[in-house]
């Protein structure tokens, strides 16, 4: 059976790189992914912090959203696009620029994040859109995109010929600048398209460890090649999932499925800069009673940051107050390398949210102090271009 089970998962574009390099794969999301490398996760983590980290998140949901019957008119056309999703998500993508990313989240009618997502106004043409959605709900995000765009527009999965792969960390720019002339000058939550002698590139200046850095949409044919070019330089190394995971969680970002799902709203998860003040004033997203409410401080829970004392508490693992009663749950924890401690993220009711409180966290069965403080544990250190005076 666990024979049967291995070869029903999928694999990237770059699978035998992943061997080559001694990963140790794993089953996630569906695909057979590198967990770690030789080098371990600890120092992985360490080495994207310090130079530059390479990712294969080739299991995520790129594609692309065209009107069927575009006009010409490059803003009459993105207007059209716009009004096919934005139904569907808290985020403006008509005030979008071309090239322009948005981080945003797909709602259902409860205001409850089915997922959340990039989605980019094309750097090329009017009526097209780029969305990147997470691997373990692409499916029906898909799904429910294709049946709000009916036949006024085509969604286009690139994940099927493609890998994405996530340059990241300080020493990014310059590695990716030296084999893309022009992706260094992209800022942050922008994108576009590079040629290359092996095919096209979609370079985006985003990432998830909190680090500046890319990610690149690469046709599949290809991206073994551009993976041997990016591992060649010395500043750069393979990174696993263990590494990715302990690197976003250090930068206090949500993992859809653990500290987001369809019950959690975005402004209970810390996430109300995603609720577009344009789509705020016009009360125009799903859940909008419920958001709007919780916005003037009508909510019973809210995401938090905590500092933990002895061993990490885990997913699952209760949080409770000074007096030791239950008042709510660990969603992701584990050890911050960068700090030397456990961190963890979690809900709790709004009166135990200040940081500085002081709470407990049970693990395996006793009772761990854990401080609330700010996020992200780690400062973030994308790349903002200074705008023009």
């Amino acid at each position: 059976m666990a024979q049967l089970a291995a070869e029903a998962l999928k694999t990237t574009p770059l699978y035998e790189r992943h061997l080559a390099a001694g990963g140790r794969m794993v089953p996630f999301g569906g695909y057979n992914l590198p967990v770690q490398y030789p080098l371990g996760i600890m120092a992985e983590h360490k080495w994207t912090r310090d130079h530059a980290g390479l990712f294969d998140v080739s299991h995520m949901g790129p594609s692309f959203l065209r009107l069927s019957h575009p006009s010409g008119n490059a803003e009459a056309d993105h207007a059209s696009i716009a009004a096919i999703i934005e139904p569907l998500i808290c985020g403006d993508i008509l005030g979008l620029t071309p090239g322009q990313i948005r981080y945003t989240l797909l709602l259902n009618e409860q205001g409850g994040a089915l997922d959340d997502l990039m989605v980019a106004r094309s750097s090329q043409a009017g009526g097209e859109l780029y969305i990147v959605v997470n691997a373990g709900t692409k499916d029906a995000d898909f799904a429910c995109i294709e049946a709000a765009a009916g036949d006024r527009a085509t969604l286009v999965r690139a994940d099927a010929d493609h890998a994405l792969l996530a340059l990241q960390g300080p020493d990014a720019v310059a590695v990716l600048g030296a084999l893309v002339p022009g992706a260094a000058d992209l800022g942050f939550m922008t994108y576009a398209a590079f040629p290359w002698a092996h095919g096209q590139l979609l370079v985006a200046r985003s990432g998830y460890t909190g680090e500046d850095g890319f990610e690149i949409l690469v046709p599949a044919a290809a991206a073994p090649a551009l993976w041997d070019l990016l591992v060649a330089d010395e500043r750069v190394n393979p990174i696993g999932l263990g590494a990715r995971d302990s690197l976003r969680l250090e930068a206090g970002l949500p993992l859809y499925g653990h500290d987001l799902n369809s019950t959690i709203s975005p402004i209970e998860a810390g996430l109300g800069f995603a609720v577009s003040k344009r789509r705020r004033e016009a009360g125009d997203f799903p859940g909008a009673t419920r958001i709007l409410a919780e916005r003037e401080g009508q909510l019973s829970r809210v995401r938090v940051g905590l500092l933990v004392e002895g061993a990490p508490a885990r997913e699952g693992a209760e949080i409770l107050d000074a007096a030791g009663v239950p008042i709510g749950i660990v969603t992701s924890g584990g050890f911050a390398p960068s700090l030397g401690k456990a961190i963890a993220l979690g809900f709790v009711p709004p009166a135990q949210a200040e940081p500085g409180t002081r709470l407990l966290v049970a693990v395996r069965g006793r009772s761990q102090p854990a401080e609330v403080v700010a996020t992200p544990f780690v400062p973030h250190r994308y790349f903002r271009k200074a705008k023009a005076s």
